[in-house]
């Protein structure tokens, strides 16, 4: 295991995708660095799945984008159905300013590739050390962590989840609320719509995508009061055969599943004197739009540019710019979030036809299409 420094100019605490391209844009740029994790190994379950046209463009200068394409699914539609009528169709070919695409692509994958990129770099995640105390010091902090090392950094980033520690040590607050309980599982199934389509599927009981991804999988979350904790075969078919086209998909393998809760958190602050925070440590929300991991992969190469410009610039006010642009961004997306969940999930039968013939009404005009493919890509 690489030798934790007792001192360096950034510690990143946490190395989910978020942390990975940060150090990666470090290294890139020759800066001096740590990157840590409390887990021995990466995790090897898909989680995040989709990397939009935005954060793909934003990746660039990582030089990793191509090896992602190459193992990953291109979609190129979004479509919004109830059963088999489509109500919105979204069509990602037509954005001019980004790939014309949306890049289906485990998370597990994603990691490995940004760790393969880092390693190139002659850097690695040490690992496992879990952060376990903050404390600011002169010209910076000191990190103490479960097997008593300490360290001094100019500057520490929690990368570090929702949970983040960094955050907790650091006093920044995590206010916000709970949605309810969603199932999510990776299957081999036989599928009958297209596979360069993601759907959204409205139905009575509640809402369903289905999304593509490598090896012949499709990923499935669904709305579900009291999910199970390991979702079997059944209960995946029953959710299709409620929800999904009427023509029906056979679902043949459950490769992995689990149930999680939707929470809609923001920091109060995402810079506290040299702690900063990104990613799911910063902001958390509804899987709706697939923009959680996209929204941290672009809060890191953000605080990259931010992180060289204070030191090597002694610009130090470039991270309260890095803090107050990614908060605005965070919040524009919460607020799309929020208001998808709260229309995809509208309980009163009247309610939802309505809602179904105002999205058809409005997805006829071909500039609200436009509109709502460059949003959902962040290529706005």
């Amino acid at each position: 295991m690489k030798q934790l420094p007792e001192d360096v100019d950034i510690l990143i605490v946490g190395a989910g995708p978020t942390g990975l391209a940060l150090a990666i844009g470090l290294a890139v740029r020759g800066m001096d660095f740590a990157i840590i994790d409390a887990l021995p190994e990466a995790q090897n379950t898909s989680r995040a799945a989709v990397i939009h046209a935005g954060t793909l463009a934003a990746l660039a200068d990582l030089c990793v984008v191509d090896r992602m394409i190459a193992q990953g699914v291109r979609v190129t539609s979004f479509r919004t159905r109830d059963r088999d009528r489509v109500l919105l169709h979204a069509d990602f070919a037509a954005l001019r300013h980004a790939p014309p695409f949306a890049l289906m692509i485990p998370q597990d994958e994603t990691e490995a590739i940004l760790t393969e990129r880092l390693a190139e770099l002659g850097h690695q995640v040490i690992r496992p050390l879990t952060a376990m105390k903050l404390e600011i010091a002169d010209s910076g902090a000191v990190v103490t962590f479960n097997d008593g090392q300490t360290v001094r950094a100019r500057f520490v980033v929690g990368a570090d989840g929702q949970n983040s520690t960094i955050r907790q040590q650091a006093g920044i607050g995590f206010p916000g609320e709970t949605y309810g309980s969603f199932l999510l599982a990776d299957v081999r199934m036989d599928w009958p719509l297209p596979r360069d389509e993601v759907t959204l599927f409205f139905s009575d009981e509640g809402t369903l995508v289905v999304a593509p991804m490598s090896q012949d999988r499709y990923r499935i979350v669904a709305q579900y009061p009291d999910a199970p904790a390991e979702p079997t075969v059944a209960d995946v078919q029953a959710i299709i055969d409620q929800r999904g086209p009427r023509r029906g998909g056979r679902v043949r393998e459950i490769l992995w599943g689990s149930r999680f809760r939707v929470h809609h958190k923001l920091a109060t602050r995402f810079r506290e004197g040299p702690v900063l925070l990104l990613g799911d440590a910063a902001h958390v929300h509804s899987p709706a739009g697939g923009q959680g991991m996209n929204l941290g992969l672009r809060d890191a190469v953000a605080l990259t540019t931010a992180l060289a410009t204070a030191l090597r610039d002694q610009r130090e006010e470039a991270l309260d710019d890095y803090a107050a642009n990614q908060t605005a961004a965070a919040q524009k997306i919460l607020r799309m979030t929020d208001r998808l969940t709260k229309l995809a999930t509208l309980r009163t039968r009247p309610f939802r036809i309505i809602r179904n013939g105002i999205i058809r009404l409005v997805s006829s005009l071909p500039a609200v299409r436009r509109n709502i493919a460059n949003l959902l890509a962040g290529a706005d």
